[in-house]
């Protein structure tokens, strides 16, 4: 992964465009990391591709549905599920397995 301070990103915009499609590029400022730059193919299958897809219609009113449906089977069974923090641990797990496969 590059590292560049957001005063290189901005003196070096096309520079960034062109490496974020070949690898994610961490942004600092102050020397601390503020964000990262990625490309919409590395996004590609995860939940914020999803996000900045533009959706069919009634695509909305479908997720609201699916998460309903989900919050009324926690209701019905809170013991059944995994703990957020089990989660949050796999979900990073993934984000350190695709990062370091770059």
């Amino acid at each position: 992964m590059q590292i560049m301070t957001a005063k290189d990103a901005k003196t070096r915009f096309g520079e960034l465009l062109y490496t974020i499609q070949r690898e994610p590029v961490l942004l600092t400022k102050n020397e601390k990391p503020v964000g990262v730059f990625v490309s919409l193919e590395d996004i590609k299958g995860t939940h914020l591709a999803d996000l900045l897809a533009e959706k069919e219609t009634g695509y909305d009113e479908w997720a609201k549905s699916q998460v309903s449906k989900a919050l009324a089977q926690v209701k019905a069974n809170p013991t059944q599920g995994t703990d957020k923090d089990t989660v949050h641990a796999r979900v990073m797990e993934r984000v350190r397995q695709r990062l370091a496969s770059k």
